[in-house]
């Protein structure tokens, strides 16, 4: 066991200083062990959870059930709450409160903004004062590296 945490600790251990191609190779590989796990575990819970939407959802178009969604929405965010609240050991601050409204709202409003994105790149255009959008001066080439190694984890798996 200490052979393997040496090794972990050697490859990972201060990446930035390796030659570009270390970095590409380390990135992809944990990016797609990363990529290619999340998708084996979150498989069944995905089934679970979209399952039981599209049921719920057959049913409400049949005329089984009458779904109140901003009912149920304001419930779903109550019980995330409180279980947010159990993990954390204590009561929501007015801080976390605050947060959780502006994260809603911030929600809501990027909802609008995606649907006038014609509006919003006319604003971004004014506000950043170049048409061709935001110029990327530096990438660390781990980062890319690994986060494409996720997306082809995500492929594979």
């Amino acid at each position: 066991m200490d052979d393997y945490s040496r090794i972990v600790k050697n490859t990972f251990s201060n990446i930035s200083h390796r030659s570009a191609y270390s970095q590409m190779i380390i990135g992809v590989t944990s990016g797609w062990a990363t990529g290619f796990a999340t998708m084996k575990i979150g498989k069944f819970a995905a089934f679970a959870i979209g399952g039981g939407i599209i049921l719920m959802e057959i049913a409400h178009q049949e005329g089984i059930i009458k779904v109140n969604w901003p009912r149920l929405t304001k419930g779903v965010s109550s019980i995330a709450n409180k279980v947010e609240s159990s993990i954390q050991g204590r009561e929501m601050t007015w801080a976390d409160k605050t947060e959780r409204y502006v994260d809603d709202k911030m929600e809501k409003a990027e909802g609008l903004l995606k649907s006038n994105s014609k509006k919003v790149r006319k604003w971004y255009t004014k506000l950043i004062g170049d048409e061709d959008g935001p110029k990327v001066n530096e990438l660390h080439i781990f980062t890319a590296a690994f986060f494409g190694g996720v997306a082809l984890g995500i492929a594979t798996g």
